[in-house]
């Protein structure tokens, strides 16, 4: 998927497929699917694929759905392909980055960007009146449960408590020279006074904020943020890659915990420095870095909310993903294969006794 998504032609496509290591020899020669005649037939298969889908909202915009690297472990991105077509489409082309900006604009500025050509003109930070009071560390939120009933209770004041992580991940931008937006995304159960603190939050950050109901009411529900984006992407870019090319593999890896992560430094196993050591002498060092954390929190430990510092990123294993085009480091107790729930969808999909698909409803 990764690989799919950062491919920018056919030919693109068919070369990272046989850049794919499939593993080494005894001397730590990587061995390609290019070498095992592979690349030719598994360009073939993904041919079709290539091509992005067009939807279009109810309002009848257009929409470019096309693949979805998950953002803790992958680029978290959407394809290359789409934005070179949707930059072509209209005066306006708005893609999305996955999970926070810690990671999924991070990656789409240091490895998409680099990939496609394309500069931002703006980015656009989401954020809720419920992420924050969770950054305030005073609500235990368990997966599949409901939330805490005071947590949707008014208390502008539990908002504030979290605004730390908002005004990390507004700096997470500006560190890429691309101005911000806070989109406020307003749910029913969110309440002025607390939508006024993340309005001024953004203004003490130098940041437009703009509220967002175009869940409920679509378009018109966007209005102000639309304005908002258009006055910010007007602005002069100062757009930068956060370390060159050239950089070490260990380098960019510090970069990016201490810059945008907030770490105080970066640890590695015995392991994952051996295997630092073996990429950037097969000549991957090159290739920027995707590193795979939790989702939960800026650092490597899901229990850290806010902007937590004095702390350091410990990378335990580091993968080559090298037809994708990124070295991946993983940090903390993150998994690579994404877990299901305890009654996922698949397991209700079946074909009827006359063919036909049910369980999709």
């Amino acid at each position: 998927m990764a690989t799919l998504a950062l491919t920018s032609s056919l030919a693109d496509l068919r070369a990272r497929l046989g850049r794919i290591v499939i593993g080494y020899t005894r001397d730590k020669t990587p061995v390609t699917a290019e070498q095992l005649l592979a690349a030719g037939s598994m360009a073939v298969i993904l041919r079709d694929a290539l091509k992005p889908n067009l939807l279009q909202t109810l309002e009848n915009t257009p929409v470019l759905v096309h693949a979805g690297p998950f953002g803790n472990i992958a680029t978290g991105n959407s394809s290359v392909i789409a934005d070179l077509i949707g930059i072509h489409a209209g005066d306006y082309l708005v893609t999305e980055a996955g999970f926070g900006a810690d990671m999924g604009a991070e990656r789409f500025f240091n490895i998409k960007c680099r990939t496609s050509g394309l500069r931002p003109d703006a980015a656009v930070i989401v954020a809720t009146v419920r992420a924050l009071k969770a950054h305030s560390g005073k609500y235990k939120i368990v997966a599949g449960r409901p939330l805490p009933e005071d947590l949707l209770r008014e208390n502008p004041d539990d908002v504030a408590a979290g605004a730390a992580n908002l005004r990390k991940q507004i700096e997470n931008i500006r560190v890429h020279g691309v101005s911000p937006v806070v989109a406020i995304n307003s749910f029913p159960t969110d309440h002025p006074s607390e939508h006024q603190v993340i309005r001024d939050i953004a203004a003490e950050m130098g940041a437009r904020a703009a509220v967002c109901t175009n869940f409920a009411d679509g378009g018109r529900g966007a209005v102000e943020l639309a304005e908002a984006v258009s006055e910010a992407a007007e602005e002069p870019s100062d757009f930068h890659f956060l370390y060159p090319d050239t950089a070490s593999l260990r380098d960019k890896i510090a970069a990016v915990a201490t810059r945008v992560y907030g770490a105080d430094g970066v640890s590695y196993s015995s392991q994952a420095a051996a295997q630092l050591d073996t990429y950037e002498r097969a000549g991957f060092g090159h290739l920027p870095v995707c590193i795979a954390k939790t989702h939960l929190s800026i650092s490597s430990d899901p229990a850290l909310k806010g902007a937590p510092t004095g702390w350091t990123l410990p990378v335990r294993e580091v993968r080559a993903s090298v037809g994708a085009g990124f070295v991946y480091p993983i940090c903390g107790d993150v998994r690579t294969m994404p877990g299901l729930s305890a009654n996922p969808a698949a397991a209700r999909i079946d074909l009827d006794e006359d063919g036909l698909i049910v369980g999709l409803s």
